[in-house]
């Protein structure tokens, strides 16, 4: 149904895509997998017509085409769903879904009571139906504001359809239900191109899987043909150690909270030790995120006390928290966390900028950017481009380095590889263990068990906004996890 000869694509120091071949066939689940970096994106970008290629040549149905835009690629009959989501927040779920496509009548005005009935039957029909068509989408969870984005994506009734990272925010139940809708598209004929970082769900759903790395096709296989080990050696080039190290908590508490409550968690009490890594586990929507985002102050708490270091701190503002040694890593980066239009460097200095006297240092930033970049691996032409135009996983390095140059005591990261590849993921990891070595105190919010499991010392388990229990890291595994997290 889809092929591809010979893609190249460049941008200002960097070849994206080189001479990239493969093809995709109907009533196939195709998996495209790679490094954050490695031209995932990019491809998706020229099969919407977001980005024209500078040589080859795209076929639907053995006819090339040339893709001029997003609407043309929907004509062609392409839909994408992608990994950061393109809602708007102040419309409603139906005003979204039918975006430019909503029923008029003979004047040209908006049928309303249509367009609802129309969207409550497509909800139905893909088992959505905990979403109103009426709800403002502001109002909604990441995960369901994940499940408009398919919907939206499936009301165009595509022949091609283009997930990218399409479970990263969605409980299990979503989860299966995304599955379940993914193998009748593949029973109906539909050509669907599934970008994941979770193997499991590669191994799990696919017939084939193509790699790139670096820009560059490195093959397909069956997915029966290949285990998760050579799979992962062909997108980095080298093995990936995610073991469990050794504890270096101590016992000085660093943080105590004591029955905080506020929007969505109540009565909420734990302490951090200097050197751990205390876990935060839960389903999406339990409140994680809402404890996180009050003890860095960007929400109010109704009650209770924080204290640091053993004194009561009063935290009202982010800059109160930043002053007091606390780091806040948002799971919605693009969202909450960076600053799209501006430089890797600006964002790298946000929270603690170089200075002379009382006069910022512009000379340094870069300096000290330069630093960050080649500690990290932040793959960029230059720490002067736009954080913007980078990949996922070197937009979230970014905001590590932010957090590394302001030298909190206690750190609080919150889905820390939220669409970040093995490699990527490695590296993260390295850095949370080294950083509890210097003796932080870090709050992992994580939804992915397997990485709570490998990185924390202790978990707390949050369900309905309270502390449903604690686990050892000896005592943990996902069973016991998943018993207290759900009813």
């Amino acid at each position: 149904m889809l092929q591809l000869r010979t893609i190249s694509k460049h941008f200002p120091g960097v070849k994206a895509l080189d001479n990239v071949s493969m093809s995709v066939n109907a009533g196939e689940i195709h998996a495209l997998c790679g490094e954050n970096g490695a031209g995932k994106s990019t491809l998706m970008n020229v099969l919407t017509g977001n980005l024209q290629p500078d040589t080859g040549q795209i076929l639907i149905h053995d006819q090339p085409v040339q893709i001029t835009g997003p609407a043309q690629a929907t004509e062609l009959g392409i839909a994408i769903v992608y990994q950061q989501l393109s809602l708007v927040d102040s419309l409603t779920v139906a005003e979204n879904i039918y975006a430019n496509r909503q029923p008029k009548n003979r004047f040209g005005f908006i049928q309303s009571k249509q367009l609802n009935e129309q969207t409550l039957r497509l909800l139905e029909q893909l088992a959505l139906t905990e979403l109103r068509p009426q709800t403002r989408v502001a109002d909604l969870s990441p995960g369901q504001k994940q499940m408009v984005e398919i919907a939206k994506a499936l009301s165009q009734n595509p022949s091609i359809l283009l997930l990218d990272e399409p479970t990263a925010s969605l409980t299990e139940r979503e989860t299966a239900t995304l599955f379940s809708l993914v193998r009748q598209l593949r029973a109906q004929g539909k050509a669907i191109v599934y970008i994941s970082h979770r193997l499991t769900e590669i191994f799990t759903l696919a017939d084939r899987v193509s790699v790139l790395k670096d820009g560059k096709y490195q093959g397909t296989e069956a997915i029966n043909d290949v285990t998760p080990a050579w799979l992962i050696s062909r997108m980095v080039g080298r093995e990936i150690s995610t073991e469990k190290s050794e504890s270096v908590a101590t016992s000085e508490v660093l943080l105590r909270v004591k029955n905080l409550s506020g929007s969505r968690f109540q009565s909420v009490s734990f302490q951090l030790h200097r050197g751990e890594i205390l876990g935060l586990a839960g389903l999406v929507g339990a409140g994680r995120t809402e404890i996180a985002r009050a003890i860095f102050g960007i929400d109010p708490h109704s009650s209770g006390t924080i204290q640091l270091n053993g004194q009561p701190v009063q935290i009202d503002h982010p800059s109160d928290a930043v002053q007091l040694g606390i780091g806040y890593l948002p799971e919605e980066r693009k969202r909450l966390g960076l600053f799209l239009d501006q430089s890797v460097a600006q964002n790298i200095v946000t929270a603690n900028p170089p200075s002379k006297g009382p006069w910022f240092d512009g000379r340094q930033v870069k300096t000290v950017a330069e630093s960050f970049r080649q500690q990290l691996g932040i793959r960029t032409p230059s720490v002067n481009e736009r954080v913007g135009n980078l990949s996922g996983g070197n937009q979230q390095k970014t905001m590590l380095a932010r957090w590394l140059l302001a030298n909190p005591d206690v750190l609080i990261v919150d889905e820390p590889t939220h669409g970040v590849d093995v490699g990527g993921k490695a590296e993260i990891y390295v850095l949370l263990r080294q950083l509890a070595a210097q003796g932080k105190g870090i709050i992992l919010i994580s939804s992915e068990l397997p990485e709570l499991l490998a990185l924390s010392d202790r978990i707390l388990v949050i369900r309905h906004g309270e502390i449903s229990g604690e686990l050892r890291s000896a005592d943990a595994t996902e069973e016991r996890i998943m018993a207290l997290a759900t009813d």
